[in-house]
């Protein structure tokens, strides 16, 4: 089994060697070292790191260099404060035709009102506690997502809602709410395995609740040890990541096989991308993609074994 051979696309978050949230994870690669990987690993697919030209021009003549395809960027909105709605739309219609420019089909947005993220002015840095959401604040948030979705939509994309650690959706009546009052045309899923974990979700639960409004994934993995820890010491997102939360497919607690399998019974043809978000002094990204990819491949070719003497 190959992953030419899948029905999805695999890909590889640069975030592996370059972090979003700890800046020091990374800093010293160069876009050209992490792409000049990806490339090596025989992938084609990835989102854009804070390392890539931020000139189109130039982000365009990198990735065909590299024979790479974007598929997306991480779109951070605060649509919680109705206020915010007219600027952050301004903004978000700018990051669409950006991303429109280089074929991306979905745009990966999340809310950071009152999150751990770093990213709401109105709190303190590294933040130990989410606040969560009053009524008007998930009115705001769905009307404002809603209209970004409209925007995608109208650009053949789609909206994909990455829940995400240590935001206000996270937790499975969380992820519920949100896809209950959002426009199933306008809203999608970013469906992340780690980020979904990490909130209390049971990975293939979500999967299978939300399917048919997933048009994205992230395939990441968790250390249960740093988890346990993380919660009982309350630690902030980034002392999480630091002490080695997330990790590549196959080398932490979660069990991908009934993940895969959903995904080949249902021929899911979206892009699926690799997310480790961990130290690469300490867990090399090119090595520990290797294992995960071989994990991958050893995984479905066992799925798909298994089919066989099972139809015969």
């Amino acid at each position: 089994m190959t992953l030419s051979k899948l029905p999805f696309k695999i890909g590889i978050h640069p975030i592996n060697w370059v972090g979003e949230d700890v800046l020091e994870h990374g800093d010293f690669y160069t876009y050209e070292q992490v792409m000049s990987e990806i490339s090596k690993l025989g992938l084609k697919g990835t989102e854009v790191s804070r390392k890539f030209p931020s000139d189109p021009v130039e982000l365009k003549k990198a990735l065909a260099k590299y024979q790479l395809q974007l598929t997306t960027q991480w779109k951070s909105v605060f649509f919680s404060v109705k206020e915010n709605h007219e600027e952050e739309l301004e903004a978000y219609k700018k990051h669409v035709e950006f991303l429109k420019n280089f074929g991306c089909e979905v745009v990966s947005t999340a809310e950071i009102g009152g999150s751990m993220l770093n990213q709401d002015p109105r709190r303190g840095i590294d933040e130990t506690s989410v606040v969560p959401l009053d009524d008007d604040g998930w009115k705001y948030l769905a009307e404002g997502l809603n209209e970004a979705g409209r925007i995608c939509r109208e650009n053949g994309m789609y909206l994909v809602y990455h829940h995400h650690a240590g935001t206000v959706v996270e937790q499975p009546e969380e992820i519920d709410r949100l896809m209950e009052m959002t426009d199933e045309n306008y809203v999608f899923l970013l469906y992340d395995t780690g980020h979904g974990y990490y909130g209390g979700n049971d990975p293939v639960t979500l999967l299978v609740k939300y399917y048919d409004r997933i048009k994205y994934i992230h395939l990441k993995d968790v250390r249960q040890d740093v988890l346990d820890k993380a919660r009982l010491e309350r630690y902030s997102i980034r002392k999480s990541i630091r002490s080695g939360l997330f990790t590549v497919p196959g080398d932490g607690c979660l069990d991908f096989k009934p993940i895969f399998k959903i995904l080949l019974e249902k021929q899911y043809k979206g892009w699926t991308l690799i997310e480790g978000e961990q130290d690469p002094l300490k867990y090399n990204p090119y090595e520990y993609a290797k294992k995960s990819i071989a994990y991958i491949e050893k995984t479905i070719a066992n799925i798909k074994l298994e089919n066989m003497v099972h139809d015969s």
